[in-house]
């Protein structure tokens, strides 16, 4: 089979990772907010964000990991001297390593949401969400550019990126917080009446 097949099904399935890593966080946080609503909302939102995260796990989440391994190893053993002859293959590989890690403990954060045990606030999911854009960026970078020359300041530049993103969350969180003490009876003014 030409390469270019590989290559092309291997960036598909990478692809398809990422969106199913990106939008299963959202929906741990959804799910997590849910659990701040009223007795009859509370129930029927769980359930249903809950179906869609098994739905979006296993029919996306799990397989697109797994062609994007074999797909990815596929290319690496067309051509073994080069590939692992490259520093930047060597970080790219332990970037996907530690983006593994992050599939399995989206898998245990699954399991715990499935079992009613919401451990993790919406703030720390946001976070934990912003961690893939993190090993996205890394990962785009390192196969793009394919330099080990200018690794300190790449290194220094993810490391930016990564405090900007935190800090966006932070703002996020802030202002959310605002938003909703302006929004409490106390906060109200009443009309005068007539």
């Amino acid at each position: 089979m030409d390469i270019s097949y590989i290559k092309a099904l291997h960036i598909i399935f990478v692809i398809c990772w990422f969106a199913a890593l990106f939008y299963m966080v959202r929906l741990f946080i959804y799910s997590t907010d849910a659990q701040n609503k009223d007795e009859v909302a509370r129930p029927i939102l769980t359930q249903q964000l809950l179906f869609m995260q098994k739905k979006l796990w296993y029919i996306i989440g799990w397989p697109a990991m797994i062609g994007t391994y074999i797909f990815g190893w596929w290319l690496v053993f067309s051509n073994m001297t080069y590939y692992f002859s490259q520093p930047w293959m060597w970080l790219k590989l332990i970037v996907v390593g530690l983006l593994t890690l992050y599939h399995l403990e989206c898998q245990r954060i699954l399991n715990s949401q499935k079992q009613g045990v919401f451990k993790y606030s919406s703030f720390r999911l946001r976070l934990f969400n912003e961690l893939a854009t993190v090993f996205l960026v890394a990962i785009v970078f390192l196969v793009v550019v394919k330099s080990t020359s200018g690794l300190l300041w790449g290194i220094l530049g993810l490391i930016a990126f990564a405090a900007i993103l935190m800090l966006c969350v932070a703002i996020y969180k802030r202002n959310s917080a605002k938003d909703a003490a302006s929004k409490t009876p106390e906060n109200k003014i009443e009309d005068p009446k007539p």
